[in-house]
């Protein structure tokens, strides 16, 4: 039975929900848990209330909850301090660390705490200073390029892919953002001009129209939501009945407009993955991007190609991450607990990225400092890194000749777990990139045997040794992984190291289906 006095406004239940929890819960969080049904909406003279024991009962996971179970099932010695767990999402993935998807990232807030000048109870010295230069043999989306940029430190990213260095380049480039707008602007508006001869516009209109009524009258938010969450109604069952229901009107709409769900040829990921009428705008964009003279422009208009061609894959909401089967009509989506459909234009995703990428450079470059910072492809095991910085820049090399490198901080890839060129497949088909699949270290594809732990043991200690001689003497290597083979003292002893410190730490941020509890370690290591 709900109580009168028990009921809260949505400005009063965020108030009440930031000082219950001792940190900021906003409006928009506590109407997210409304549509979603995590709690009940309750109407009263028009105004939406929410009852404050159902928000208790719905925080007690995350008030202290969610660290102890966590503690019983990794163990005591998990730091949860380095859980981060009072950051939204917005301060994880904050300015350029959103320009592109990237699996398998660390947050930003790791690299911060062990680059910056603080101590606390658990980091007891600082190891980096302004002016220093950090190194990311496994450089990714460029996470750590980034963030030594913030801290006033220079970085160096390597990757064997072409396209990760690409991601990270764009993101510390210091970019002319009005030739970046101008061009946006130029291809926008062709692109505009180019769908005025196509049905596919239309087509979405008449089927987004035809979704919403039926969505109405079928999957009402939130009630719907709500009583999947009390048990009320059987999902499988009632989703694929109206599933089935829907498909004729999409047929007939499908029929109407001579859409093409399937291209003719599926041998390429561009040719599965995407509808005839999106591979044709996806092309038309790319070849007004070879028109752009500024190369720096060039490169990160290609990253807002690149973004949007992810969101436009033909697959379910729910399976974005880990593609399993095209997707060409309407389907019952458990993610958002209403009739979805695949994409048929670019249009809308191209025109948020791009105010979306601008808007993201502009924040960095409020912070950034005066500091190189560049990922150079290759591989880390054999590169001659100075070699390949004064191809690249000449004014870094000298420094970087000068001076050393202080340490590195990186995350290995793990044994077994992503194929890294894969996962940006399209990005190759369409830019023509060389793939280098055979000298990714632990890929997915070499599974995870014994043959690939000892493999991955080799090529750790291959990166590590060829990494220390840029390195000064007294350096420190921080290294972020799940040794759940415990292949990481191996890998020390190896190269001449010792780890002089580990510090474990809660993943609380995984995109995966899996939200098991799951830790990782960051490795301290130093020259025995």
């Amino acid at each position: 039975m709900i109580i009168e006095k028990d009921l809260l406004t949505i400005k009063e239940a965020s108030e009440w929900a930031s000082g219950y929890l001792k940190k900021n819960v906003t409006t928009s969080n506590i109407s997210y848990l409304l549509q979603y049904g995590r709690i009940k909406k309750i109407g009263c003279n028009g105004t939406t209330q929410v009852s404050k024991q159902e928000l208790i009962t719905y925080y007690k996971s995350y008030n202290g909850h969610r660290e102890l179970s966590w503690r019983d099932q990794l163990g005591g010695d998990l730091n949860w301090a380095l859980s981060f767990d009072q950051y939204k999402e917005a301060e994880t993935t904050k300015h350029v660390h959103r320009l592109h998807p990237y699996k398998g990232k660390f947050i930003p807030q790791l690299v911060e705490y062990f680059l910056d000048s603080h101590t606390d109870n658990f980091k007891k010295e600082t190891c980096f200073k302004k002016g220093d230069i950090v190194l990311d043999p496994f450089a990714g989306s460029g996470t750590t390029m980034v963030q030594s940029c913030e801290l006033g430190m220079h970085a160096i990213g390597i990757d064997v892919s072409v396209f990760n260095a690409l991601i990270g380049n764009c993101k510390v480039t210091k970019h002319n953002r009005v030739d970046v707008q101008l061009e946006i602007n130029r291809i926008t508006k062709a692109l505009r001009e180019f769908l005025l001869n196509s049905l596919a516009m239309e087509f979405e209109e008449k089927l987004l129209q035809a979704l919403y009524e039926f969505n109405n009258e079928y999957f009402p938010v939130p009630e719907y939501k709500y009583k999947l969450r009390q048990g009320v109604v059987d999902e499988a069952q009632f989703g694929a009945e109206k599933e089935k229901e829907f498909l004729p009107i999409y047929n007939n709409l499908v029929k109407k407009y001579n859409i093409k769900p399937r291209q003719d040829k599926t041998d390429t990921f561009l040719g599965k993955w995407y509808s005839q009428h999106i591979r044709e705008e996806i092309q038309f964009v790319f070849d007004e991007i070879k028109k752009i003279k500024n190369i720096d422009t060039k490169k990160t208009i290609s990253i807002i190609l690149s973004r949007t061609i992810r969101s436009c894959r033909a697959t379910t909401h729910a399976d974005l991450a880990t593609l399993l089967e095209p997707i060409t009509a309407t389907y019952y989506c458990s993610k958002h607990g209403k009739m979805c459909k695949p994409l048929f234009s670019i249009l809308k995703w191209w025109e948020t990225y791009s105010k979306d990428t601008l808007n993201r450079l502009a924040q960095f470059d409020r912070l950034r400092t005066n500091t190189y910072q560049i990922c150079l492809t290759g591989d880390s095991r054999t590169i001659d890194i100075f070699k390949e910085l004064e191809k690249k820049n000449s004014a870094f090399a000298d420094l970087a000749n000068k001076q050393k490198i202080k340490g590195i901080f990186s995350s290995p890839p793990y044994v077994g777990l992503i194929d890294y060129h894969e996962q940006h497949a399209y990005t190759y088909d369409l830019f023509g990139f060389k793939r280098n699949d055979e000298l990714e270290i632990g890929p997915l594809f070499k599974g995870q045997g014994r043959e690939a732990k000892q493999s991955y043991i080799q090529g750790l200690t291959d990166v590590l040794n060829n990494c220390k001689k840029y390195l000064v003497e007294d350096y420190d290597i921080f290294l972020v992984a799940n040794d759940k083979y415990n292949m990481y003292p191996t890998i020390a002893e190896n190269t001449g190291m010792q780890i002089i410190n580990q510090y474990k730490r809660p993943v609380l941020n995984r995109t995966e289906k899996d939200k098991a509890a799951y830790s990782e370690i960051v490795f301290h290591l130093k020259q025995k």
